[in-house]
């Protein structure tokens, strides 16, 4: 389907990360957009609702209410049942459907895209990248799955922009196989680890994406400091890592409290970066941007001027701030590789203990990463030393989003399985009793860490940590 400027369309659970940032990019374009979404129903939902509505995109109930002649598509997710009054409505309607890749596919061929991918860090580098861009005046389009912190301190949902310059910025999926149907100016893989799915259903999804990029005579970097990425790279010139031959080298990486040092190399020109982001996957994340924006046409020095102002991205290893001594963060991490590496960053600048939480995302994936998760949280927290107490994990029960499943495991058998291993770990089924547990046990220099996904209320969790410890602490 070719995009044309009369055409209608309406997304089905258009408050999705993914869903929201397609409906306002549309929108931005000049296109009619509308969508519906199960949280209107309720005041859970009036903030993203009115954000849509100021972003040109008209809202509805999801009772079949928006759905009208005339549409052009409507567009839904994986996650829409069959069952939904929107498709229903849709299908008596003779109205055609979209799924959200396939239209993602289709905007990127009307635009020079940049397709970031990888099973960590892409909403991280897909805002790098686009910030990058928009200091360098280009005024770059983005399609992100999180919203840039910058956007949503101007009132925005942030994770889609409308830009008037000819690059698209957009994170393209693989935990739904869909990356397959881009074929981009730029593509871009960070890593691949197993998280939906086995690491060789994952390579083969990448290596399609791959070909399709290279076959097209397009550009694809990859990320040679990982084992499976590198696999894909078609010429070191591109690519990214802290190995010597890379086309653009990290090397010096020094944590100084929540933000990072390093330099990066590119053929023969060495500059200093500082990234008020904390943790060394944000050297990572950061060179990747480096070397897109370098292929775009933007030098190093202006690449370490804009990153210097880069805000981060929502529930990306975000710092809420010091409340009575301690440190309280909110991250999206809920893989293991994830996981890992949010524990090292919260320990980089903590001078006490991280006191780690975690709530698992449905029953069958946790099922399915059991092993990989305790192995990573294992390997991440510090035993106690001389000066100051072990770090520690506390679990609340894994989060049911609904449908029909089989609830034979626990969040408590991982903490389990990391008690016979020695870490300190925790499981308290009420998630807000884990609260109160974790807030007792802080001391001021620690850094309570707060994990997970799926669950929009995580956020709010997060901040009812902060209150506590601002209340307990002065009462």
């Amino acid at each position: 389907m070719a995009l044309t400027a009369d055409q209608k369309f309406f997304f089905v659970g258009v408050a999705g990360s993914g869903m929201s940032a397609i409906a306002e990019y549309l929108a931005g374009k000049g296109f009619s957009v509308a969508g519906s979404d199960r949280k209107f129903a309720n005041s859970d939902g009036d903030t993203v609702r009115k954000q849509l509505e100021e972003a040109g995109v008209r809202t509805f109930l999801q009772d079949g209410s928006g759905v009208v002649p005339g549409l052009s598509s409507i567009v839904v997710s994986t996650a829409i049942e069959e069952s939904n009054p929107d498709l229903k409505r849709a299908l008596e309607l003779n109205i055609p459907r979209l799924h959200r890749s396939e239209m993602l596919a289709e905007i990127s061929e009307n635009a020079k895209t940049i397709c970031v991918s990888g099973t960590s860090g892409k909403s991280t580098v897909t805002g790098m990248i686009w910030h990058i861009l928009n200091c360098a005046g280009l005024s770059p389009s983005l399609l992100s799955g999180a919203g840039l912190v910058t956007l949503e301190k101007q009132g925005k949902i942030g994770n889609g922009v409308a830009g008037n310059g000819e690059w698209l910025v957009a994170e393209a999926d693989e935990s739904d196989g869909t990356l397959v149907r881009y074929s981009p100016e730029i593509g871009v893989i960070l890593n691949i680890g197993k998280d939906h799915k086995e690491i060789a259903e994952l390579e083969k999804i990448f290596s399609e994406f791959s070909h399709n990029v290279v076959s097209n005579g397009k550009i694809l970097i990859v990320n040679e400091s990982d084992e499976r990425a590198k696999a894909f790279s078609i010429g070191r010139e591109f690519d990214f890592g802290e190995e010597a031959f890379c086309g653009v080298q990290g090397s010096d990486f020094r944590p100084v409290g929540y933000s990072i040092e390093f330099r990066v190399h590119r053929k023969g020109e060495l500059v200093k970066f500082h990234v008020p982001l904390p943790g060394r996957h944000n050297m990572e994340n950061a060179l990747a941007a480096v070397a897109v924006a370098l292929q775009v046409g933007v030098s190093l020095r202006k690449c370490a001027d804009a990153l210097s102002s880069f805000e981060g991205i929502h529930r990306r290893h975000q710092i809420l701030g010091s409340f009575s001594g301690v440190t309280v963060v909110d991250d999206f991490a809920h893989n293991p590789s994830k996981i890992k590496a949010s524990i090292l960053a919260a320990e980089d600048f903590t001078e006490g203990k991280v006191i780690a939480y975690f709530q698992p995302h449905g029953y069958g994936p946790t099922r399915f990463l059991r092993t990989d998760l305790v192995q990573a949280i294992f390997e991440a927290l510090r035993p106690a030393d001389s000066e100051r107490q072990n770090d520690s994990i506390y679990f609340s029960e894994i989060y049911y989003a609904g449908g029909s499943v089989t609830r034979d495991i626990s969040s408590g058998d991982l903490a389990n399985d990391l008690l016979e291993q020695g870490v300190e770990a925790h499981f308290i089924e009420n998630r807000e009793e884990c609260g109160l547990a974790m807030v007792a046990a802080a001391e001021s220099g620690d850094t309570i860490l707060i994990m997970g996904a799926r669950d929009p209320s995580l956020s709010n969790f997060a901040k009812s940590i902060a209150e506590e410890l601002k209340n307990e602490r002065t009462e």
